[in-house]
């Protein structure tokens, strides 16, 4: 799938025909951010949604000390910012790159265009804001019924569905997160991840390799996860 395959199959161009696809993506603003370069800040007025072409997105908020929590991780394909339109105001979440990222942005006025010319659109983009809002609570959820290794074997397994790639031994994920940012997304201190990490390559369910993983045990990995 090209680059441009990977924009169009967003939600938003769910009912839309394809020159009613191109012509919509022509109207979009291409936005380049390089890795660790903020896209907008936590409490900066939202009136954009964006779809990532290339690269991966970080989302999450900061507490009052300084602390942050990492709510999730977006890659080709995927959208934010959608939230805009049904509920106008400060951002939630802030939003930077994870790798070098390519994305494309809509202003709020075209997307309010968008959806009153097809309503249906709106739709697609409550379904996508209805996974992204299950996956939120699950992950919740996992804090308090979930013990670390099995918040880190969940994560893994989340991050193989759509970052991973078939190699010989098993699926190798190019996450590109630091141990800090994979703590954060798991919500536990970075020390008891890497603990976690490396008890699973002592069993031999997985090989570390910088910002990736190799899973090689997916079925030990799924039920450590449960």
């Amino acid at each position: 799938m090209d680059n441009e395959s990977v924009v169009l199959a967003a939600p938003l161009f769910a009912t839309m025909d394809e020159d009613e696809r191109h012509s919509l993506v022509a109207s979009m603003v291409k936005v380049e951010l390089n890795r660790g370069e903020v896209l907008f800040d936590e409490g900066e007025n939202g009136d954009r949604l964006y779809i990532i072409e290339e690269g991966k997105i970080k989302l999450g908020s900061s507490s009052g000390d300084g602390r942050e929590n990492l709510l999730a991780i977006l890659g080709p394909g995927e959208m934010f910012g959608e939230l805009s339109l049904f509920d106008p105001g400060p951002r939630s979440l802030s939003a930077s790159a994870v790798s070098d990222s390519v994305l494309y942005e809509l202003e709020h006025s075209a997307l309010v265009r968008v959806i009153e010319e097809r309503p249906a659109v709106a739709k697609h983009l409550l379904t996508a804001l209805a996974r992204r809002l299950r996956r939120t609570n699950e992950a919740l959820a996992d804090l308090v019924f979930s013990d670390v290794p099995g918040r880190v074997a969940k994560a893994l397994l989340d991050l193989s569905t759509r970052f991973g790639e078939r190699v010989d031994e098993g699926i190798r994920v190019a996450h590109d997160l630091t141990q800090e940012e994979l703590a954060q997304l798991v919500g536990a201190s970075r020390e008891t991840v890497n603990k976690a990490l490396a008890d699973f390559a002592g069993r031999g369910w997985v090989r570390r390799e910088g910002r990736a993983v190799v899973l090689l045990d997916l079925d030990r990995l799924e039920r450590r996860a449960r």
